[in-house]
């Protein structure tokens, strides 16, 4: 008997676009213009001029550690850097490059003086402007927050995005946060890698983190395989779950024992250079955004780090989503940012 409900060319179509991730060439990524203007080792400060610019304040961007910044720029309408300077905004992006064997000895310290602070300082010197906004997402939010708290640089806004901060109260790191202080777990022999995680290391520990939810996309896929518009948003963030990074040895080893293990940066113990880097020396403009279901980087991670900085405008924001709710979006600001960043940039 035939079913009235059965469309055959829908289901023709979607099984050839459900095949098509394994035989059509990966769709491109990073479409918005921009240009270096600023290289260091294997990092890079990228530009991305907007044709329509309203703010005086430029916008610079610390993406993680741990994945590719692309993410940021997937494609037209997709993009939240495009978004940035369609809405007149300049864009500067620090974009940290994979380190190697010949990097294990580079540190926290390291990323936060050398990279970050150089950068903000070219950053200010190419725009002309006299302050900036600062944005770090995931790893790059942990890295901005310790850089605000040390910055001699004139940070006018700081913007955290899903960043782990705080491991005082974690539901989602606690047990294994806990056996590693119970137990006085040696992390250094734990990460004693050929002096870099490499790539598909992390890429295990995130899928870990993340079970048992990883291959639900592709039933997803599945389900709407026969809209190609679909198929290719699928493939770039597909291709970017996949496209890990390695993490220098002594970053590993200082973030594992010094903000996970000890906490420090939340009990204002940490040292960067000597200098002391305490979230209460932060006075900038402060919006900590957290994902409601993020299971990567849970809210309670960063709503913590709004209470302890002295600045007076300081918002909390939990935004319905998960950990890459801030990286894909459309032309428009999404409304945490659009009700809040543009009146702080003039």
């Amino acid at each position: 008997m035939n079913n009235p409900e059965f469309d055959s060319q829908k289901e023709i179509e979607r099984w050839k676009g459900f095949f098509s991730i394994w035989t059509d060439p990966e769709p491109a990524v990073g479409p918005t213009p921009r240009t270096a203007v600023w290289k260091k080792n294997k990092a890079a400060l990228w530009y991305y001029p907007s044709s329509n610019k309203k703010y005086k304040v430029p916008l610079f961007l610390v993406y993680s550690l741990v994945n590719k910044a692309y993410v940021l720029d997937m494609a037209p309408g997709a993009s939240m850097i495009e978004a940035f300077v369609e809405n007149g905004f300049d864009v500067y992006l620090l974009e940290f490059g994979s380190p190697a064997f010949e990097d294990q000895d580079i540190t926290i310290d390291d990323y936060i003086i050398d990279y970050i602070q150089r950068a903000v300082r070219k950053a200010l010197a190419h725009s002309g402007a006299e302050e900036i906004t600062v944005i770090g997402y995931c790893v790059g939010g942990t890295l901005a927050a310790i850089y605000a708290s040390i910055a001699q640089e004139p940070i006018r806004n700081l913007i955290i995005c899903v960043a782990p901060i705080d491991f005082s109260d974690s539901p989602k790191f606690d047990q294994w946060v806990e056996y590693i202080r119970e137990n006085d777990i040696d992390i250094e022999n734990l990460m004693r890698l050929n002096g870099a995680i490499p790539p598909k290391l992390m890429k295990i520990g995130l899928r870990a983190a993340s079970s048992p939810i990883y291959f639900s996309h592709y039933l997803s896929l599945l389900n709407k395989a026969y809209d190609k518009e679909y198929v290719a948003s699928w493939r770039r963030f597909n291709k970017w779950t996949n496209d890990h990074v390695g993490f220098s040895e002594a970053a590993m080893l200082q973030l594992g024992n010094d903000i996970v293990k000890e906490n420090k940066f939340m009990k204002n113990t940490l040292t960067i250079r000597g200098k002391k880097a305490s979230p209460s020396n932060i006075c900038a403009n402060l919006l900590v955004v957290a994902g409601k279901h993020d299971r990567l980087v849970p809210d309670v991670l960063s709503k913590g780090l709004a209470d302890v900085v002295s600045s007076k405008d300081k918002t909390y924001c939990p935004v319905t989503g998960g950990h890459t709710t801030m990286a894909v979006k459309g032309k428009g600001l999404p409304k945490f940012l659009a009700d809040w960043l543009p009146e702080r940039s003039n």
